[in-house]
């Protein structure tokens, strides 16, 4: 395969602005929902404990773009529920979701998130993880308030496959022979299972068909791994300030991910040993030159490529659920996710 297949002549876009007005559609649709997450998650991130507010403080004005908590509502729109409940569930996704940030920054050593500085370089460790564990409990007391045990359910097992799915990839740091299968059940565990989580109680709390909740829950899934897969182009393809964080971080990791994988499997044996070498020690010593044998490899049109395919199986389960403007809200964020890169 040549650097033509990579797609290195397409333009990058920033997340934060990109197709600003397409994003600032769907948002619109759940305005009024949306603005309640927000007071709520201001109330309940409100502690005694100075520390515990200053990083609360420091969070919330990190913004982010909700998108686990605007995926939910716009689940529960699609299926003609508007109550208060689906609030409480898109803050506790929301606080899940930056609790497992606030760990994998630790885990990770990042200084950079979501163009700010990190809890951890902030604070310190001990602090991140704590406060992490402030999120989570908080999470589980706004679950209790939902009083849904088929909520409970499906919250409290992704939570524990994610924790599993960090283990994992912890367990494959440096790791130059990660296959692409074991790649792809770390992401699912890591990353899509909190989408997936995000979308099928959407559907349960609008009490929705068996058929609606597998329906919203293979969306979030599969919107999950196409999202992750992005990230992982973007790595490569992108820069500091289109990413807010730092190019090349998995590769300081030590993370085999899919544009390392495949471009060990096609490169020259000199390029692949340079990549397995750079796993293997964590280093960023070579990373100009890795991150030109990664585009030349063909390696970012693959991950494109995958990342289409996941999306159109996203886009694909939608039609059980009733066709309205939600609906196409849902489908336009899972095409604004690929328009990262367009």
């Amino acid at each position: 395969m040549s650097g033509s297949d990579t797609g290195l002549n397409e333009e990058i876009v920033p997340f934060g602005t990109l197709l600003s007005a397409s994003f600032a559609g769907v948002a619109q649709l759940v305005r009024t929902e949306m603005a309640g997450v927000e007071a709520t998650i201001r109330q309940n991130l409100n502690s005694d404990v100075a520390t515990v507010a200053a990083i609360g403080k420091h969070i919330v004005e990190s913004g982010g773009k909700r998108l686990r908590p605007m995926m939910a509502i716009l689940v529960g729109r699609a299926l003609g529920h508007s109550g208060p409940e689906l609030i409480t569930l898109a803050v506790l996704l929301e606080f899940l979701h930056t609790a497992t940030l606030l760990h994998d920054d630790v885990v990770d050593v990042s200084q950079r998130r979501r163009g700010h500085k990190t809890v951890n370089l902030l604070w310190g460790n001990a602090p991140s993880v704590l406060v992490g564990d402030f999120l989570y409990s908080r999470a589980f007391q706004l679950m209790v308030e939902l009083n849904h045990m088929q909520v409970m359910t499906v919250i409290s097992d992704a939570t524990n496959t994610i924790a599993e799915g960090e283990v994992k990839q912890l367990e494959n740091v440096g790791n130059p022979d990660l296959t692409e299968a074991q790649y792809m059940d770390i992401i699912r565990c890591k990353s899509a299972l909190l989408f997936q989580a995000a979308t099928e109680t959407g559907a349960v709390v609008a009490n929705a068909s068996s058929d609606e909740v597998e329906a919203a829950r293979l969306f979030g899934l599969h919107f999950g791994l196409a999202y992750q897969l992005m990230d992982d182009l973007l790595d490569y393809a992108g820069d500091n300030d289109t990413l807010g964080k730092n190019v090349g971080d998995d590769l300081a990791e030590g993370k085999s991910t899919l544009p390392l994988i495949f471009a060990m499997r096609y490169g020259s044996g000199a390029d692949a040993a340079l990549i397995r070498q750079a796993i293997e020690s964590k280093s960023t010593n070579d990373a100009r030159r890795i991150i030109e044998v990664v585009r030349e490899s063909g390696a970012l049109g693959y991950v494109r490529t995958n990342a289409i395919a996941q999306t159109n199986l996203a886009k694909g389960a939608l039609v059980r659920l009733p066709p309205n403007r939600y609906q196409d809200g849902l489908i336009n964020l899972a095409d604004i996710a690929l328009e990262r890169l367009q």
